[in-house]
C-alpha cells in the first residue's frame, strides 16, 4: 500500500479508538517506553498530541523524561512556513498557542539545532518494517530530519504492529531508528 492509502486506514483506525481502550495502549506504550535506556539523552524534541488525530499521549512520555533525566532539556516543533519547521526549547514558563493546523507549540523560546539534540520523538501513524514512517502528509519532519547528526535518535510510538512495507518511500523518508508499540520496541 501507499502512504496516502496507508494514511486512511490507519487514521480511521485510531480514531475509533475509545477513551480507556486508548488510555490502555498510552499506558503500555509507556511500559514499553521505560525499557530504553536513556544514557547519553539529554535533549529531546517531543511534540503535544493532537486530540483529535487520536495521538499517543506524549504527555507522559515527557513526564518520565523529566523524572529519570536530571537537567533535562526537552524541545517541541515550531512550524515557520509552508516547509520549515523550527525546534524550539521549553521550561516551566512556557506558553502555548495552536497553530493554524490546530498544532499546539510554544510561542516563544530558544531554538536548537538538529545536531544538538539526543532524541526526537517523531509523531506517526504507522511504521513499516524498515523503520519508515507514514505521518500526516506534510513532510515537516522529513525536511528537518535531512541534517539528521549521527547521534540524534530517531524514535515513534503506534498503537498498531509494523505494516510490511509502505510502497512509496522516497530518498529523502527518514527511517525512525526505534519504533514503539504497545507490545514491543523494534530497533532497525
Amino acid at each position: 500500500m501507499n502512504k496516502s492509502q496507508i494514511r486512511e486506514i490507519y487514521l480511521q483506525k485510531r480514531k475509533a479508538l475509545h477513551g480507556p481502550e486508548q488510555l490502555k495502549m498510552d499506558d503500555l506504550l509507556l511500559i514499553q517506553f521505560q525499557q530504553f535506556s536513556f544514557e547519553g539523552i539529554a535533549t529531546v524534541l517531543s511534540y503535544w498530541p493532537m486530540p483529535h488525530k487520536a495521538e499517543p499521549n506524549t504527555h507522559l512520555f515527557n513526564g518520565y523524561l523529566r523524572h529519570m533525566i536530571p537537567n533535562l532539556q526537552l524541545a517541541y516543533p515550531v512550524i515557520k512556513d509552508e516547509t520549515k519547521m523550527e525546534a524550539i526549547r521549553i521550561n516551566e514558563d512556557t506558553v502555548y498557542a495552536s497553530n493554524a493546523l490546530g498544532i499546539t507549540e510554544p510561542k516563544e523560546g530558544d531554538r536548537i539545532e538538529l545536531k544538538d539534540i539526543d532524541l526526537v520523538l517523531v509523531p506517526l501513524l504507522v511504521f513499516d518494517q524498515e523503520g519508515y514512517r507514514v505521518g500526516f502528509g506534510k513532510g515537516y519532519y522529513d525536511r528537518f530530519l535531512a541534517e539528521n547528526s549521527a547521534h540524534t535518535i530517531l524514535m515513534g510510538f503506534s498503537y498498531f504492529d509494523p505494516i510490511p512495507l509502505i510502497s512509496d518511500t522516497h530518498e529523502f523518508d527518514i527511517p525512525l531508528h526505534i519504533g514503539i508499540t504497545p507490545n514491543r520496541i523494534y530497533e532497525f
